[in-house]
């Protein structure tokens, strides 16, 4: 099978990095050895250095909502350009903590950016390549958060009130009725029931992919 690129998305407390190295995991059990596991914004030198800045609070200077979109997109650029599109080309499977429609959801949907923009500056990154399948870990945002204060000090973005992540979440589940490659999974329950979703739902999705690979080698 090709190697695929594969997006989990979620609000806060959804338990992203966990489900990325669980389905690295589940991964590996199949055969696939050739994995790589990233974050947005982040994964480069410089694309570290901007979540920095997207994530930290500076009392002397507040971050422009646009300054913080084209941030994003500059972080993301290098991490395409740098890691997941060379690595993917090499043959690499790909599992990112976030991609583009993060941005649609919380820059659009929260901060109540324009789309448009949003969506040309998609285009770039879609110029190197295209998710295969987005995993959405759908929370609610009141337990997102409660589960984010327990895990660590809140950032500045995880300290917008909860009506901000509800536009979010709503702008989520607007865009991704759009998509057929994606996989809704109910974040709101235990982590253990969760890996279990995600287990039987990844390894259906798999099994699709082959039989479409090997229908398609009948074929020739």
């Amino acid at each position: 099978m090709k190697n695929k690129f594969i997006v989990i998305e979620g609000l806060e407390g959804a338990g992203k990095t966990t489900i990325c190295k669980k389905i690295r995991n589940l991964l590996f059990y199949k055969k696939i050895k050739n994995i790589i596991i990233v974050r947005q914004p982040g994964g480069t030198y410089i694309s570290e250095k901007i979540r920095k800045i997207i994530k930290s609070e500076n009392k002397d200077e507040k971050l422009n909502i646009y300054a913080e979109l084209l941030l994003l997109y500059s972080a993301r650029l290098q991490l395409m350009e740098n890691i997941i599109y060379p690595k993917f080309k090499q043959g690499a499977w790909i599992i990112s903590d976030r991609h583009n429609l993060s941005s649609i959801a919380y820059q659009g949907g929260g901060r109540g950016l324009n789309q448009n923009l949003i969506k040309q500056l998609t285009k770039i990154t879609n110029n190197f390549i295209k998710p295969d399948l987005t995993i959405f870990l759908d929370v609610h945002p009141k337990i997102g958060i409660k589960r984010a204060i327990l895990r660590k000090k809140l950032d500045r973005i995880e300290k917008k009130s909860i009506n901000f992540f509800k536009k979010v979440r709503k702008c989520y589940l607007k865009y991704l009725s759009f998509q057929s490659k994606k996989i809704i999974i109910n974040a709101n329950c235990t982590i253990k029931q969760v890996n279990k979703i995600i287990k039987n739902k990844l390894y259906k999705w798999l099994k699709n992919q082959d039989e479409t690979v090997s229908m398609a080698e009948k074929k020739i």
